[in-house]
């Protein structure tokens, strides 16, 4: 398989060394940091943010005088991660302990926010719950409950710095009052709109720890490489996966969304054709729930089906939850789920169906695949995609700005993705009787398509939801099984039953403070983004599909400003291509997270020159060169300096040559 990016690590091993403490490096570097109030963790999966946390929030309990820690989690299934932790055994002073009762990620139990009010009157001290649970006892409880109490919000990035974000207004009043200790932590400082995830003024507040993939894996023992594909197709991608899934690796696969371009609308009918190319499927496990199937050359591998939402659904998930071994399964084939804060080190292969609107989904399920494992060497995300309908040269640039979208992400820099605006079509004939037609208008950092009859958001919070909030809302959509039966059955339900009754009983079950105007307003826009197509409209002849690829790769906000081409070389796959790119090694991640400083800094020559004496003094005493993500504000300006320096003596080199 050729990789889109290809990236060789040296294996030092360092990420993954322990110390006296029982702690790895981001770890260390996390807990140096413990005695701060506001403390803002960017680290990629796999490199220990949840363990980082115990050893902090044990800290603050025993050594700071905090009374409790509340740790919030995006989904039921990442509070697994939170569990009770012998910790003393590593060399800690402390074990982290929580007790079941106090786990209300767990299913069942009493009603959440009255357990969330037990505990904060009770006398224990840590508890895990979701961010859900966290938002309704905030509004119950208020801000002075929290006073004295460390609050941990994992998967950050689902705040925003909007004023209407509950998450974000949640943040802020505590912020605000200054008697709360946060930690927040996420793999991807970034959303997928243009809403900040925090406010620069509140951001400020925060001591910052930043761990960049590049780090992590470099320190990895096994892993060596990681590769990152984008293979383009025509026809049916159950028919061009064939020559991308490779039934000896640990790989999960995430089919594409029933109402997707990709998808041939039959979910069930896709995990048989992926069965079958798999091997001769020889039942189901009756403990685990999982497929036995026989390859071609005799091997039986385990293939877990996330896809089927029948009883057999929680033993699959229970078996995953307990996997403990290599051999445990070899295959997950989900839909909406195993992307964020999925644990399965074993993963060499992350493999995706279908274009994703959301670069935060895109590094999350990047990071499915880059744990560390015994006999791992190498890790694959390949994304595979309809052919978009453009120009070749359209695609390979639209594929250059993903590469250098992703790898501003993986250097956990807050990239932007699209936002795109919908506004009414005036419904008006030219002067010779032709009907008026609106373009989509491109203006710099939103595209806005007009609609015949759409209606404008007429609330602050309605225009919140539908600028900030499109892409999870769909996913919530298309999770919800009233709209999953429909769309499996459409001669059984028209679409305008799933537009106009499905889909805003989920718009208001998500948003319950919403009026009827304002979920009729947001429907309005979910159906626009062109997401829930009609049954009736099929994929053209040749499979081709739209420009959604290239519409979020080509507006992505600050990339132009990276003025580097990555690609390589095109080759064919299928009966369309794959773009390929240079090789990103150390050296070039360097010069890219030095281009992304230069775009930011306020930097003038003379305290560049002013510096440049303090900058060689710190590399001869300490081996290295500044970092641009050292928790100390001197490193981190005398690195910009550095990269100042850099980019002002490669801008005269070039007008010289000119």
């Amino acid at each position: 398989m050729t990789d889109f990016v290809k990236v060789t690590y040296a294996q030092t091993g360092a990420s993954q060394s322990i110390d006296k403490l029982g702690m790895r490096a981001m770890q260390t570097r996390a807990f140096g940091e413990r005695n701060s109030q506001f403390l803002l963790v960017k680290a990629p999966p796999a490199s220990g943010k949840s363990r980082a946390l115990m050893f902090i929030a044990l800290d603050k309990i025993l050594n700071q005088g905090i009374k409790k820690a509340i740790v919030a989690v995006p989904e039921r299934s990442i509070g697994s991660s939170f569990r009770s932790t012998a910790l003393t055994e590593g060399g800690f002073f402390a074990d982290w302990t929580v007790d079941p009762k106090w786990n209300l990620t767990d299913a069942g139990g009493a009603q959440k926010t009255k357990a969330f009010a037990d505990f904060m009157g009770s006398a224990d001290r840590i508890m895990v719950c979701t961010h859900a649970t966290l938002r309704f006892a905030y509004e119950q409880l208020g801000t002075q409950a929290f006073d004295d109490c460390l609050l941990a919000i994992d998967e950050f990035h689902h705040a925003s710095s909007d004023e209407n974000s509950r998450l974000g207004e949640l943040v802020r009043g505590l912020i605000d009052r200054g008697r709360v200790h946060l930690v927040a932590m996420t793999g991807s400082f970034f959303r997928g709109d243009a809403a900040p995830v925090l406010r620069p003024e509140d951001e400020a507040r925060f001591n910052r720890v930043t761990y960049t993939y590049y780090e992590q894996l470099n320190g990895y023992k096994d892993l060596k490489t990681l590769g990152i594909g984008y293979h383009f197709y025509r026809g049916r991608y159950v028919e061009a996966i064939n020559e991308i899934l490779d039934p000896t690796l640990k790989t999960i696969l995430h089919i594409p969304s029933v109402r997707s371009t990709e998808s041939t609308t039959d979910k069930y009918n896709e995990v048989d054709r992926i069965l079958d190319h798999l091997g001769t499927v020889l039942g189901k496990d009756p403990k685990t729930g999982f497929y036995r199937v026989q390859r071609v050359d005799g091997a039986v591998i385990k293939v877990a089906d996330l896809v089927d939402d029948g009883p057999d659904r929680e033993t699959v998930m229970t078996a995953l939850r307990d996997i403990k071994g290599r051999d445990d399964v070899d295959i997950i084939i989900a839909l909406g789920m195993a992307k964020e804060g999925f644990d399965w080190i074993w993963c060499e292969h992350a493999l995706t169906v279908g274009y994703r609107g959301s670069l935060t989904e895109v590094i999350q399920i990047i990071g499915r695949a880059t744990r560390d494992a015994p006999g791992k060497s190498h890790a694959q995300f390949t994304n595979l995609i309809a052919e978009p309908d453009a120009t070749e040269d359209r695609v390979v640039d639209a594929v250059n700005n993903m590469l250098k979208a992703i790898a501003c992400s993986l250097l956990m820099e807050q990239v932007l993705a699209p936002n795109f605006k919908f506004k009414t079509k005036t419904d008006a004939d030219e002067l010779d009787g032709t009907r008026r037609e609106s373009s989509i208008e491109y203006t710099g950092a939103d595209t806005v398509i007009a609609i015949k009859g759409f209606a404008e958001p007429s609330t602050a919070r309605s225009r919140q939801i539908i600028e900030t909030d499109i892409a999870d809302l769909t996913a919530a959509i298309f999770q919800d099984e009233t709209v999953l039966r429909a769309s499996m059955s459409p001669d059984d339900y028209a679409p305008e039953v799933v537009s106009q009754v499905f889909i805003p009983k989920v718009i208001a079950k998500k948003y319950p403070d919403l009026t009827e105007d304002e979920i009729e307003e947001i429907r309005q826009a979910v159906v626009a983004g062109g997401a829930f197509k009609s049954p009736q409209i099929s994929v053209e002849k040749d499979g081709r599909g739209d420009t959604k690829f290239l519409r979020m790769a080509e507006k992505l906000v600050n990339i132009d400003e990276l003025t580097i081409d990555l690609i390589d070389s095109i080759n064919p796959f299928q009966r369309a291509y794959e773009i390929m790119s240079k090789s990103v090694t150390a050296d070039v991640l360097k010069t890219i997270h030095s281009a992304i400083a230069m775009t930011k800094v306020a930097m003038s020559e003379e305290e560049a020159v002013a510096l440049y004496p303090r900058i060689k003094a710190f590399n001869a005493e300490r081996g290295h060169e500044p970092s641009l993500t050292s928790p100390n504000p001197l490193e981190r300006r005398m690195a910009e300096a550095l990269a100042w320096l850099r980019e002002a003596k490669r801008k005269k080199m070039s007008s010289r040559e000119a």
